[in-house]
C-alpha cells in the first residue's frame, strides 16, 4: 500500500495493516528493510554529533543489523521510523525486558532537524505502543552529552534512576511508569 505524505505529494510504502501516525509533517510507521541504510546513518550521525561512535564501550550497533528479528518478530517490541518527504529522519525502538517492562532504545533524530518535535513524536508513539503491549514500565538510558534527549525524557515524566561511568562517559539511566 502506498500513501501520499501530507503536503508533499511524496509516495511512501506502508504494508497493508501497518499502523501509520501523523505528527504534523512527520509520518511515523514501522521499520521496513529498505529503511536500513538510513537507520544506520541516523544512528551514526547522532553519535558523531556528540563525539561518540559505535564500539566506544557505551554504544554498539549489532542490533541495528537484526531489527526485524530483535524488535518485530515476536510481537513484544517495535521499531519505528519517522519520515519527512519520504525519507527517514527519526527513529526509535522498544524491546522487551520482562513481562511488565519495555526498554526504549535508539531514539534518534537527524541532527539538523532536532528541536522540531520529531523526538517527541517518536517518544509518544513508542510509549503508546508500550501501553498497547501491556507494559507498565519503560526503562532507557542516554549519556550526559545528550542534553536534548535528557530534556525530552524529563518533559515526558521520566525519572533518573542512576548514573554509571563507562570508559569516561557518564551513562544516565531512567524509567517511566505508564
Amino acid at each position: 500500500m502506498e500513501i501520499t505524505e501530507r503536503g508533499t505529494g511524496t509516495k511512501v510504502r506502508c504494508p497493508q495493516g501497518m499502523p501509520v501516525r501523523w505528527f504534523g509533517e512527520l509520518l511515523v510507521r514501522r521499520y521496513l528493510p529498505e529503511d536500513h541504510a538510513e537507520v544506520l546513518t541516523l544512528h551514526r550521525e547522532g553519535l558523531a554529533r556528540i563525539g561518540l561512535r559505535p564500539g566506544d564501550g557505551v554504544y554498539y550497533e549489532h542490533d541495528l543489523h537484526r531489527l526485524e528479528e530483535l524488535y518485530l518478530r515476536d510481537g513484544t517490541g517495535e521499531f519505528l521510523v519517522g519520515l519527512r518527504e519520504g525519507v527517514p529522519v527519526a527513529m526509535g525502538g522498544l524491546r522487551r525486558v520482562d513481562s511488565w517492562t519495555g526498554e526504549l532504545v535508539r531514539l534518534r533524530v537527524r541532527p539538523e532537524l532536532q528541536r522540531h518535535g520529531y523526538g517527541a513524536a517518536l517518544l509518544t508513539a513508542l510509549e503508546d505502543r508500550a501501553k498497547e503491549l501491556d507494559y507498565g514500565r519503560l526503562v532507557g538510558d542516554t549519556t550526559e552529552f545528550q542534553g536534548a534527549a535528557l530534556q525530552l525524557y524529563r518533559k515526558f515524566g521520566w525519572k533518573e534512576t542512576g548514573r554509571r561511568n563507562i570508559n569516561g562517559i557518564v551513562n544516565i539511566y531512567g524509567e517511566k511508569y505508564l
